[in-house]
């Protein structure tokens, strides 16, 4: 089960101040995940990054039946719930808040945000889908009233299929999120610089 660990990194968290939750993917560490920052303008903003205990937020593919992946899913999740928490505890607003992921740590971010169902500053899912063999659409009820989602991936990515890209961004839409969706043909399991800059666009809230 996953202990609350944080890396922080910007400016302290506090009223008025947005803040950058990033979430590492599987095998990968909080710092990796810090060092995007480098090409955000995020130099006003409070850096958050949860560390999953031995560098893995659940143990299969989020593909899998949400059942195999417990309870390590469900503390996961809790993670980014109190992390969450404390920034607002902290006075930082929802609407200041945004989550950064790459990979499992984006499946993670994803399922959290849409599960949740309240407006943050925006979702940025870099090679993630929603969790789930199947995804359970009862679960996704909130209203995002314009949220900015990003969702950038590869077409022949060995970890995400394309298909629950296209779910996932569904899910998002009928949501009431503003969504945008960039597959990149023939990439890796990577991230480009094409994501980052939809990233920066979503924070300015552009669309």
């Amino acid at each position: 089960m996953h202990e609350l660990k944080i890396i922080k990194a910007g400016k302290p968290a506090q009223a008025g101040r947005k803040a950058m939750v990033m979430i590492h993917g599987r095998g990968a560490t909080a710092e990796s995940i810090l060092s995007l920052a480098d090409y955000l303008d995020v130099e006003d903003f409070a850096l958050w990054a949860p560390q999953a205990m031995n560098y893995t937020w659940y143990p299969y593919s989020f593909m899998m039946p949400r059942a195999q992946n417990q309870p390590w899913l469900d503390s996961a999740l809790q993670v980014l719930g109190k992390v969450g928490d404390e920034l607002e505890s902290l006075g930082v607003t929802a609407e200041d808040i945004y989550w950064l992921s790459f990979s499992q740590g984006a499946c993670l971010a994803l399922e959290y945000v849409a599960s949740r169902g309240r407006r943050y500053g925006g979702v940025f899912g870099l090679s993630g889908g929603l969790i789930g063999q199947t995804l359970d659409l009862e679960r996704y009820a909130g209203r995002l009233d314009g949220m900015p989602v990003f969702l950038g991936c590869s077409d022949v990515d060995a970890h995400i299929p394309v298909g629950r890209v296209h779910e996932s961004a569904e899910v998002f839409e009928r949501m009431g999120a503003a969504v945008v969706k960039k597959i990149y043909p023939g990439m890796g399991h990577e991230i480009c610089e094409d994501e980052v800059v939809e990233v920066g666009r979503g924070m300015r809230d552009e669309g």
